[in-house]
């Protein structure tokens, strides 16, 4: 059934004055945190909240690093150098006749570089080791998750039989398992093979937890795919592989970096089986218990304001920057002829 679009103007301002009630509704939260996190003490505990105040940054240095270097506002607008000239470069990269994939290895490679630069020239705190952490397992965990994924429910899509439907069920049933289901046996493969409190593990636990979710979502997007397409490639030549890397992932890389978005969003919140698998080399979802816990500490709180920004700013410009992929994914098989 085809959704006609609402002509009456009273019904199209109704329906774009609530979506926007709603946006600044749910805004609202993080808007007040982040003004919480640029005032002074004082100002974030005054009894009639402020509004108008002149903003300081000073709980961020002291939230990224360890000592504030006399060069510091030079190395802070090089960082937001670098990454407006990262944006400009991918916006600008469709109309240089540069491939997409080497724009995306451009761009990985100047951000892992930078992030690798920062400790050379100042001395970080721990929350940046967090941040570093937590883009190693989140990006370690979708590289392996996606790749198994989408072998898997490619073959799954394609596979006519009861037993594909077992085996979708049976994956979901892991994936509804309580994570302490999997935590002590991680821990105890950590603290044998001498990899515990070490990124790899908390990888390998991560992209095994999330991979039925990840081989479900892929599958049925997979599945809206023609198989006349594949078929025709290996007529003119290619072997199924080929068919698969050349023909059906060009048409499925929306569903697959939506379904990275949700593995990323997955990991990126882990609490539990980070905590256990690991002493102190923890992410930011584990890390933020030791800044915003203490409620009774009301002096830090322009600190945990930082802290709670600066973890959630990195994962809302990646949604922010990807919106679009996400989208499409999401809407994929929504139209049918």
């Amino acid at each position: 059934v085809n959704m006609q679009p609402i002509k009456n103007p009273l019904g199209r301002v109704f329906i774009h004055l609530s979506i926007w009630v709603f946006v600044l509704y749910n805004s609202v939260p993080f808007v007040w945190t982040l003004l919480q996190s640029l005032k002074t003490k004082k100002q974030a505990n005054a009894r009639t909240p402020l509004f108008w105040f002149e903003p300081t940054f000073e709980h961020y240095s002291e939230l990224w690093l360890d000592k504030v270097p006399d060069n510091f506002a030079v190395l802070v607008f090089g960082i937001i150098a670098v990454f407006v000239t990262l944006i400009l470069f991918s916006v600008l990269g469709k109309h240089l006749s540069i491939s997409s994939v080497v724009v995306k290895l451009i761009i990985l490679g100047t951000i892992v570089l930078t992030l690798w630069s920062i400790p050379l020239f100042v001395k970080t705190a721990e929350f940046y080791d967090y941040f570093v952490n937590t883009i190693i397992v989140g990006v370690g965990t979708v590289i392996i998750s996606i790749g198994i994924a989408s072998l898997s429910g490619y073959a799954l899509s394609r596979y006519v039989g009861i037993a594909g439907v077992v085996l979708i069920i049976l994956a979901l049933a892991f994936r509804s398992l309580p994570r302490m289901a999997f935590g002590l046996p991680y821990f105890w493969m950590g603290q044998i093979s001498g990899l515990y409190d070490s990124n790899f593990l908390v990888i390998i636990a991560l992209a095994a937890v999330n991979q039925p979710f990840a081989i479900y979502m892929l599958r049925s997007f997979f599945m809206d795919i023609p198989r006349e397409i594949e078929e025709a490639a290996m007529i003119d030549g290619a072997s199924r592989f080929e068919a698969f890397i050349r023909v059906i992932v060009p048409i499925m890389w929306p569903g697959i970096i939506a379904t990275s978005l949700f593995t990323l969003v997955l990991v990126y919140h882990e609490f539990l089986l980070v905590r256990i698998l690991t002493l102190k080399n923890w992410t930011l979802a584990v890390a933020m218990q030791q800044y915003l816990g203490g409620i009774s500490d009301s002096g830090s709180l322009p600190l945990k304001s930082a802290a709670a920004v600066s973890a959630a700013l990195p994962l809302l410009i990646v949604i922010l920057f990807y919106q679009k992929h996400l989208i499409k994914g999401l809407t994929a098989g929504a139209v049918k002829e």
